[in-house]
This record gives C-alpha cells, sequence and structure tokens, in this order.
C-alpha cells in the first residue's frame, strides 16, 4: 500500500493557567496522513493509542488514527486540554472504552483521565494511588491500585486493593483489598479477576513475587478464592467463554514469561503456553501473542493461539520479514472487522516508538512515529465518532 509521506506541522498558542501565573506555551501538533479511507468502512472510525513515556518524565500522550481521513495526529490530549497543568501526566498504564468516555489510567500521576471519547476533551479525574489497570461492569469501574508509594522493597507492606468507582459520580464508592501490587484486572461470570504481581517485593535475592490471582465476587465486593498460577502476574484478560488468560512475567533472568489458562468454572490453572509474552491480544478464536526471548539474543515471538483448543497454530505471524526490525514488541491490537493487526515497537523507552500496521496476512502496511513508549489501544466506534480531528 503506498504511503503518502507528508507530514503538517501545526502550531498553537495556547494560554495555560498554573496557579496565579500566566504563561503562553508554544504547543506542537503533529499530523501524518496515512491511507484516507482505507481503512472506513466497518463499526469503527479510529483508534486510540496511550503512549505510557517514561516514569518521571511526565510524557504520557494520547494519538489518533482516523480511519476516514487517513489523518494520524500525536498528542492530541494536550492540544484539546491547554488549561490541564502537567498535560495528560506521568506513565500511562492503561486505556478503556466505556459508553462515550475514555478512561485513562496514569500511574505516576496516582489519577485516571476521564474523558469525552469524540473530543478527548476532559470530563473528570479520579484520584488513586498507584493505579494500574481498569475495567467495567454494569455502572461501575474497577480499578487496581498498588496502594503505597513506588518503592523497590523486598519487604514492602502495603497491599493492594481494587477500587470500585461509580461512572455516573466518578466517586469511589468502595475498596476490596487484595494481594501485593495487583496489576492486570477482568470481569466473568459475576466476579473480578485480579492479576497479584508482587513486584515491588521480587528485587535482587529475595524472590518474595505473588503468584495469585484474586478471585472477588461482584455481589459482595468481597475476596473469595486464590488461584495459584505463576509468580509476578501481569496481564489478564476474559474471553468470550469466560475463561481467563493471564501472564507472568516471572524472576526476568532465570525463569521464562508463561501465559496461562484458567477454566473459570474449576477456578484453576488448566493449560500453559509455553512461550514468552508481553502482551497479547483477541480476535475471534485467535490469540495474538507477542513476546521477547531474553535466551535468544532478545528474539521478538509473533505467534497465534487458537483459544478453543489452546494450540499453537502459527509461531511467525508477521510474514515478510518486518518483525527483525523489532527493538522491543510492546503493545498489540486486532482490528475485531478487518483483522488488521497493529503492533507498537517501545525501542529503547527513552525515545519516541514506532506504530506498526500489518493486514491479516501479517504483511506491513505501514509504520508510524508516536510517542514515548507506545502502549495501549482503544477502537472507536463510529457511533460515538464526529470529524473532529480533520
Amino acid at each position: 500500500m503506498k504511503k503518502q509521506a507528508i507530514t503538517i506541522y501545526l502550531f498553537v498558542v495556547t494560554l495555560l493557567l498554573v496557579s496565579c501565573r500566566k504563561d503562553v506555551e508554544l504547543l506542537l501538533s503533529e499530523v501524518t496522513f496515512t491511507d484516507p479511507g482505507a481503512s472506513a468502512a466497518g463499526r469503527y472510525a479510529g483508534l486510540y493509542l496511550l503512549n505510557e513515556g517514561n516514569m518521571g518524565s511526565n510524557k504520557a500522550t494520547l494519538d489518533f488514527y482516523d480511519f476516514v481521513t487517513g489523518n494520524y495526529r500525536r498528542n492530541i490530549y494536550a492540544e484539546r486540554n491547554p488549561s490541564v497543568p502537567k498535560e495528560l501526566g506521568d506513565v500511562g498504564n492503561d486505556l478503556q472504552l466505556h459508553g462515550s468516555r475514555l478512561y485513562a489510567v496514569i500511574n505516576a500521576s496516582n489519577k485516571i483521565e476521564v474523558m469525552d471519547a469524540r473530543t478527548t476533551g476532559r470530563i473528570g479525574r479520579i484520584e488513586i494511588p498507584n493505579c494500574r489497570h481498569i475495567t467495567f461492569h454494569e455502572g461501575y469501574a474497577y480499578v487496581t491500585s498498588y496502594a503505597g508509594p513506588i518503592e523497590i522493597d523486598p519487604e514492602y507492606k502495603q497491599k493492594g486493593y481494587v477500587a470500585r468507582i461509580d461512572t455516573a459520580t466518578l466517586e469511589v464508592t468502595g475498596t476490596c483489598v487484595v494481594g501485593y501490587q495487583p496489576d492486570g484486572i477482568a470481569v466473568s461470570d459475576g466476579n473480578i479477576y485480579v492479576a497479584n504481581s508482587g513486584g515491588y517485593r521480587g528485587a535482587g535475592k529475595s524472590m518474595n513475587y505473588e503468584r495469585t490471582v484474586s478471585v472477588i465476587s461482584i455481589a459482595t465486593f468481597r475476596e473469595t478464592a486464590r488461584i495459584d498460577v505463576d509468580m509476578n502476574l501481569h496481564r489478564i484478560k476474559a474471553d468470550s467463554r469466560g475463561d481467563l488468560w493471564v501472564s507472568s512475567r516471572s524472576d526476568y533472568h532465570n525463569s521464562p514469561s508463561r501465559l496461562y489458562f484458567i477454566d473459570h468454572r474449576k477456578q484453576a490453572v488448566t493449560d500453559t503456553i509455553d512461550l514468552p509474552v508481553s502482551n497479547f491480544a483477541f480476535a475471534g478464536d485467535s490469540l495474538y501473542l507477542i513476546g521477547m526471548d531474553e535466551s535468544v539474543q532478545r528474539a521478538n515471538n509473533f505467534s497465534i493461539v487458537d483459544m478453543a483448543t489452546r494450540e499453537v497454530v502459527n509461531s511467525a505471524f508477521i510474514s515478510d520479514g518486518t518483525e527483525k526490525g523489532f527493538e522491543t514488541s510492546y503493545g498489540i491490537t486486532v482490528h475485531p472487522e478487518t483483522r488488521d493487526i497493529y503492533i507498537t515497537d517501545a525501542g529503547d523507552y527513552i525515545n519516541p516508538g514506532y506504530l506498526y500496521r500489518f493486514d491479516r496476512e501479517g504483511k506491513k502496511m505501514w509504520s508510524m512515529q508516536t510517542g514515548d513508549i507506545p502502549a495501549h489501544f482503544v477502537f472507536l466506534p463510529k457511533n460515538t465518532y464526529i470529524p473532529s480531528f480533520r
């Protein structure tokens, strides 16, 4: 597919209000054209991408790829919300759509930014200490929180919790204590499942990682069980059958990362995908997995797992050799209709990363420079879309 290499820089003079000072700051918004109209068919109008930014750099940013116009616009939150101090914040850890609102979990800024999904204009802010991931059920949002400060300590004492938030009022209505440093969160069949990592406690030779998934009853909002999985759990997602897939980061050195299957009826691990995994995405009955094999010169892994049989059916879904140019495969999503594959490369975690788009056959269509550490995706349905990014 032919890519138009046209980049337009739009300079917007914005008045920022910080305390009693009035400073004029020049904001830079970059728009790049790709393939106008090529992705406009179907139910989705565009794709949001949250860039994490390095901790302490206050560089979390939000990008938008417009399927209708072919515009790829970087750092749109800052442009749309010029009066918000420090812009989006420090470390964008998760991004989810609920109704017509976007929820961006900003970890080190201890907040969730709530935006209008059509315009990215700020609706509100929810303060959650050391927040990590978010999911929804009916009228509530559920957010994992490390609860304590950002601090590597083998004897870390503060357990984490799940916060319940009323999406109508954006108020925290309850908390449920789980394990140390809870990360991923998913909802299935009346329960909330939380991947406990214990990441702060695993430093050095201590190996005090958590290795369980907490099960919380939605009805009582109380932890009812723990499922033993593996050390340093990270991401967890529920499939269409209600079963859970959870990844382990392990100890980063002696044990490899792995993907585990939890039968939600048995409340137990019943299968393991013996591949390194850093992230994964669902599309129908296919699970697209990316990972880094540290034992083989940091080789990137791109595989497809049949979720019904739990067998690896494709061990190299990128088919044109592009995978050889990846430095650090990091984020992934698959278009629910076209099955186009979007993968991010975080590079060296310091400089801007890249977004790659592949067709369903694994052939590269284009690549685009993003913000720092591009990671989390949301598809924007057409019923919430207005042509506000043209």
